[in-house]
């Protein structure tokens, strides 16, 4: 208490000083007011940061690496959980753990393609058709369109019936423009907004046959090794332990397990970027100092239409607006947010998402500012056997064409999606109410015979079959 009030009258005191130095020199006082909030400025709560990566570390909620970075200086650095487990044998991650970053590879390929325009290589306006004219609205869609997701060009899979099968089996480049060009046009060009992994391959596309080089040289050549980033490159091929590269798994509650893996050619410039937290923070720090492209080119990345930039998105957290991307497939991801006003970075990189990465990253922000945030329990509540069993069966709905079946193993109820060969375990966060961390919450009503399936999309009500 007595120091709280020796830091308030100081306070008061260098404020009057500060108020008199106005009146006797500008300079004097500004120098003073740089001194006040420096001296008063909070510093970073390392050891509540310590207690949040703990507490998902303990409960088995996410493995992974996270930096946060101010002017490229790093000022916390923390890697929970593995990078590869063999039975008892484990891995630990660190900070020089590399992951697959996902759709942040976004942010290189765009940034790419306004260095080609910054060269006179291309122009926003230049239609597609001067590249690829098969590809249906060719001669309509635009670079800036493709950049924003405006083109119409929708998602392509090659069997979306055996897409956990497929996703492991590299495609050729030429098989991909190949079903980009079958696939019929969501909309057409420049009259909605459709997130489009399929139009930034073709930018990748559109990158190989202006440079004349792969891909993987252009980016090395452009950005990795212009601004030192060791760590960071295009996968060709499945996750390497033997590279430092952290494999994917998932914990239903019953220990860490393997994710099969989509093979990168999949992802290509849409997502199949490697990299590390320490990387992610340089790369967006060296972008909005100017070192990758020019201020004009990053004004257009930012430049937000329904809720997209070119290559970058933005994300409000304490009140204030950072901008970067996020990413993910199989069970990895990646966060990537700076503050331009403060020159503030914060990277997270994932291989073992389970509690959900969007809110790791608000309470990294929250506890960096102060801000109100209760390291959350993360526990699972027991519900007795008698009471799972009503809510074991075989559910459907007239709506949707799939049964849902819902068993018990001890104490634990297990729910099978359609397709799937194994059920997964649920955790009850009440007694008739139970979650896949981040990905599903299913609500029991035992005397209408139903229960209410919830994802982000919506969600949906089932019967118990008789």
């Amino acid at each position: 208490m007595e120091k709280n009030r020796f830091f308030h009258y100081k306070a008061v005191e260098l404020r009057f000083l500060w108020l008199f130095n106005v009146a006797n020199g500008p300079l004097t006082a500004i120098l003073m007011l740089v001194w006040l909030n420096q001296t008063y400025a909070q510093p970073l709560d390392k050891a509540k940061l310590d207690q949040f990566f703990d507490r998902l570390a303990e409960k088995n909620k996410a493995m992974g690496s996270l930096v946060i970075a101010k002017e490229s200086d790093v000022l916390y650095s923390r890697s929970i959980g593995y990078g590869q487990i063999n039975g008892t044998e484990k891995k630990p991650l660190t900070a020089a753990s590399r992951f697959r970053i996902g759709s942040i590879t976004k942010m290189f390929t765009a940034a790419m393609i306004l260095q080609l325009v910054e060269d006179g290589k291309l122009k926003l306006t230049d239609p597609l058709d001067q590249f690829f004219p098969q590809v249906p609205n060719a001669q309509k869609i635009t670079i800036a369109q493709l950049l924003w997701h405006r083109s119409g060009i929708p998602n392509v899979r090659r069997d979306p019936k055996a897409q956990e099968k497929v996703n492991t089996i590299p495609v050729t480049k030429d098989e991909m423009l190949a079903l980009i060009v079958k696939a019929t046009p969501e909309f057409e060009p420049d009259t909605k907004h459709s997130y489009s992994n399929s139009g930034y391959q073709i930018l990748g596309l559109i990158l190989e046959k202006v440079t004349g080089k792969p891909y993987a040289e252009v980016l090395k050549e452009r950005i990795t090794s212009k601004i030192g980033l060791a760590n960071t490159y295009l996968a060709t091929g499945p996750i390497d332990p033997g590279k430092n590269e952290a494999l994917t798994y998932m914990n239903f509650g019953d220990g860490w397990k393997p994710v099969p893996e989509t093979h990168p050619s999949i992802l290509y410039s849409a997502g199949a970027i490697v990299s590390t937290p320490g990387d992610l923070a340089r790369f967006i720090q060296a972008l909005f100092d100017g070192k990758i492209v020019s201020k004009e080119s990053l004004d257009r990345m930012k430049t937000i239409r329904d809720g997209e930039g070119s290559g970058m998105e933005s994300f409000t957290f304490a009140g204030k607006t950072f901008y970067g991307h996020t990413g993910g497939a199989d069970n990895y991801g990646a966060w990537l947010a700076y503050l331009p006003e403060e020159k503030l970075a914060v990277a997270y990189t994932t291989n073992a998402k389970v509690y959900p990465v969007g809110n790791i990253v608000r309470g990294v922000v929250d506890i960096y500012y102060h801000k109100p945030f209760e390291i959350p329990a993360l526990e699972s509540m027991a519900v007795s056997p008698d009471i799972l069993d009503k809510y074991v069966g075989v559910y459907s709905s007239p709506d949707a064409p799939v049964k849902l079946t819902i068993t018990r193993d001890g104490s634990t109820l297990f729910f099978k999606p359609p397709g799937e060969q194994s059920a997964a375990p649920l955790e009850a966060t009440a007694e008739n109410r139970f979650q896949i961390e981040g990905a599903v919450v299913i609500e029991f009503d035992v005397a209408k015979n139903q229960m209410t399936v919830k994802r982000r999309g919506g969600e949906r009500v089932f019967t118990k079959e008789k």
